[in-house]
């Protein structure tokens, strides 16, 4: 696929309500932004997206755990903003296993499905891109997301694809739910 350009926005919390984070949140989102093979028509077979977001996913996934700065990696999450011309799908299309996989991997694995987001808009909007625990999706205290803003992406024919990492669960949690600690990692869900 055609790179336009790859933005990475690290995002690192060191206090909430008068607490000091010990080890700070450090959360950050990889967006590659591609052109769209299929912006303005119909393409039934979209199988050639998801074999490119394996290559994709890997050079993404790679700058994004660079970004983490050693820290180990405990919470994951995927997104794409499809341009105008296109159809959510497309962005779906990108984020299938195949591109979760990969970023799996480049973080030594995980067996919890990896949470995803994708909408249809214009250069300049945002997006949430959910997180959850990487080996436990019961792990209340790593619900959380990283918003970002791309000003000049994704253009009408583009695709920007996200992936994001975070190194603990939200500052000061304490709703109860499972303990990152107490995690089986067996099913993906405790």
């Amino acid at each position: 696929m055609r790179i336009r350009k790859i933005i990475t926005l690290i995002d690192e919390a060191r206090q909430e309500a008068g607490h000091v984070a010990e080890p700070p949140l450090r959360k950050v989102a990889t967006a590659a932004v591609v052109g769209n093979p299929f912006a303005g028509c119909y393409q039934a077979d979209l199988s050639s997206l998801v074999t490119a977001s394996e290559a994709l996913g890997r050079e993404m996934s790679e700058i994004a755990v660079a970004a983490m700065g050693g820290l180990p990696v405990q919470s994951y999450g995927k997104a794409a903003i499809i341009g105008l011309a296109g159809e959510q799908e497309h962005g779906v299309a990108l984020l299938t296993t195949v591109f979760g996989n990969v970023i799996r991997d480049a973080v030594g694995g995980g067996v919890a499905w990896i949470s995803s987001f994708t909408k249809r808009a214009a250069a300049g909007s945002a997006i949430d891109i959910p997180l959850a625990h990487k080996d436990a999706l019961y792990v209340r205290s790593h619900y959380d997301g990283i918003s970002i803003m791309l000003p000049d992406a994704p253009l009408p024919d583009e695709i920007a694809i996200i992936c994001a990492y975070a190194n603990r669960g939200r500052l000061n949690a304490r709703v109860g739910g499972l303990a990152a600690g107490d995690i089986k990692g067996k099913d993906g869900l405790v």
